[in-house]
């Protein structure tokens, strides 16, 4: 009876035990083409979602425009005219300066950008970290000096903000880089000149749980928006446009950056309307136009030999139209690391050159690169419900390393077809491919 009275209590113990053991562990890889020969659609998809999203949907979110508890008279509302702007296309930089400083000291603040106004700036950099939670409401017009002398101290940023935590930047106004200097004076239009850098129009460097939203964002002078460092990040109801030949100016980039959403936004810039680089995990895009411009690519990764890894990216829901690449992923040789996880699903490309592209060969420079064995490892990616036209012969275009070939491609219910409703051809080199359901043109 003793014996027992020791035995059940134990017992009991290993089992609740037991489980949280194996639930510590941690999980391997999940390779959704181990289940293609027993294909169960909804569960594959589902399993493969919540690799990617479990993180982002348990993240905490703040809820911007929702009751918070305070009162109105304890937030400060600080004008930026309070403070010397005026608002008639004048230098603005030090009004906005001290305006930045007397908000960020002060809790619950709201910086206010007035309607109908126009402020000119010169490189600034909003620094943090801030007292409490900060929303930047701009409402009228914020553009950048057209003085490149202006930015002798760094030609690299335009407006930064840094080290801030909890931040809206919103407010249905207008951020124009006025880029068209720059665009002239760039090496890709002018080949007599040397390459040098160009002001990214507006950065977010080291902020966690920031929302970039229902802004117009124009003409930058190199890329329009870029999140780098960042942890926790929705950018939402964003109209991003440039000419179609200004040149690097990517729409969103996203740089060692995780847990991030971009979602209800018309980008058309010179360059990719989305680019996503090296460090980024948990990227979920939906709901995006692009075009102009050179689709939504993962990449460049690797150049000058570098290590890059990006994973668990998902876009979901894009209309690409007259875009030099639909989806791509773009890496150098000689690099090293890995592009995994990533999933391109319910995408309609309308007249687009390189729908479907994996160039493991990217050389982006002025001479030839020289062939390398070492490469970016591409693997488990997905692409799922593609459909449209495309504006060459080859719809889909996999050319992967020899020494490191793409594995576990995915392609299901693919639909491309040359305008005119001609068949398209499918180009693939040195890559595992799997197809489910209907898939037109194949790799076969």
């Amino acid at each position: 009876m003793s014996l027992q009275r020791r035995f059940v209590p134990c017992l009991i113990f290993f089992l609740l035990c037991f489980p949280c053991y194996f639930s510590l562990q941690a999980s391997p890889p999940y390779d959704y083409l181990g289940e293609a020969s027993g294909y169960d659609s909804q569960a594959n998809h589902l399993h493969f979602s919540t690799i990617q999203t479990r993180e982002i949907e348990n993240w905490p979110w703040r809820k911007f425009g929702s009751k918070t508890g305070k009162s109105l008279a304890s937030v400060k509302m600080v004008n930026v005219n309070y403070y010397g702007a005026k608002g008639d296309g004048s230098d603005a930089t030090e009004a906005f300066k001290k305006a930045w400083k007397a908000a960020c000291s002060s809790p619950g603040s709201v910086l206010v950008v007035p309607k109908n106004k126009n402020y000119l700036l010169k490189p600034i950099t909003f620094q943090g970290p801030c007292k409490s939670s900060i929303t930047v409401q701009i409402y009228g017009t914020v553009q950048a000096s057209t003085d490149r002398s202006a930015y002798s101290n760094d030609m690299t940023h335009w407006l930064i903000f840094e080290n801030v935590q909890n931040l809206a930047v919103q407010g249905g106004g207008t951020i124009n880089g006025n880029g068209k200097t720059w665009w002239e004076n760039s090496c890709k239009v002018n080949y007599d000149l040397p390459c040098k850098g160009a002001p990214t129009a507006l950065t977010f460097y080291n902020c966690k749980n920031l929302a970039v939203k229902n802004l117009k964002i124009q003409n930058a002078q190199q890329m329009h928006v870029s999140f780098e460092k960042c942890v926790g990040v929705q950018a939402s109801g964003l109209t991003i446009t440039a000419p179609g030949n200004s040149p690097n100016t990517d729409g969103i980039h996203v740089s060692n950056t995780k847990i991030i959403q971009i979602s209800s936004s018309v980008i058309g810039t010179g360059d990719d309307c989305i680019s996503i680089v090296s460090g980024s995990q948990k990227v979920q895009v939906n709901g995006i136009t692009c075009g102009p411009g050179h689709g939504i690519s993962i990449g460049s990764l690797g150049s000058g030999d570098s290590e890059a890894h990006v994973s668990d990216v998902t876009v979901n829901g894009a209309t690409l139209s007259g875009t030099t690449n639909g989806v791509r992923i773009k890496t150098w040789q000689g690099g090293s690391g890995s592009a995994s996880n990533i999933k391109f699903q319910n995408i309609v490309m309308h007249n687009v050159e390189n729908p479907i592209i994996i160039d493991q060969k990217y050389c982006d420079q002025g001479k030839p690169c020289k062939s390398q064995s070492s490469a970016v490892q591409v693997q488990n990616v997905l692409y799922q419900n593609i459909k449209g036209t495309s504006s060459s012969k080859e719809a889909i275009s996999l050319d992967c390393s020899a020494k490191f070939p793409c594995q576990g491609i995915l392609l299901r219910d693919i639909d491309i077809k040359v305008g005119g409703g001609k068949a398209a051809k499918a180009v693939c080199s040195n890559a595992r491919v799997t197809v489910m359901g209907d898939v037109s043109p194949n790799c076969a």
